[in-house]
């Protein structure tokens, strides 16, 4: 079946038929959960959340957008308020497994891109949230301009002002972190 069609039975009650929407939507749900919560349990947890409201509101999509843009929306709103309720800080501990599994050669490059996707992260959380989102979406996720607008239901033009906006942010910084001046 379609995704067409497949929606069309799920909203007339077949359950198997949302389960496999589901499944469809579910990794890049997690990706989005992870890359704005910064681990995997509350990642996970989020995706849940957001999976049990696509499952109880199923029938209030009305696919003038994607199946997974409107999916993408509420895994963002679910996210937004987990931050909301609590910052979280982004630790190296989901790095470090990477350096078990290279020989003494490859560490100190390991040690530098494991550094840099952590420096990158906090700049990431560190931006503001309207921001933070559109630069996951885009960057992270690969959404189009047209769909990371439908899934947060802004304008195509701030979208990219917002992303303009972020990643002038993230240069500075990034350029503190290499001057030395921020710590996370």
């Amino acid at each position: 079946m379609q995704e067409t069609e497949l929606i069309k039975a799920a909203q007339e009650g077949d359950r198997e038929a949302l389960i496999q929407l589901l499944r469809d939507i579910e990794t890049p749900l997690y990706r989005t959960a992870f890359y704005m919560l910064g681990n995997e349990q509350d990642a996970l947890d989020a995706t849940q959340d957001a999976l049990i409201k696509i499952y109880k509101n199923i029938h209030s999509f009305e696919q003038k957008a994607k199946f997974l843009t409107w999916a993408q929306r509420i895994v963002t709103n679910v996210c937004i308020d987990r931050c909301r309720q609590a910052k979280k800080n982004i630790s190296l501990d989901e790095h470090e497994h990477l350096l078990s599994n290279y020989g003494t050669n490859h560490v100190e490059n390991e040690m530098e891109k494991t550094i840099f996707n952590h420096e990158l992260n906090q700049a990431i959380e560190q931006l503001p949230e309207h921001h933070r989102v559109v630069v996951i979406m885009r960057y992270i996720q690969d959404l189009s301009y047209k769909e990371i607008a439908e899934a947060v239901d802004l304008p195509i033009n701030t979208v990219k002002s917002y992303l303009f906006r972020a990643r002038q942010q993230l240069q500075n910084i990034l350029h503190e972190f290499q001057k030395g001046g921020v710590s996370g």
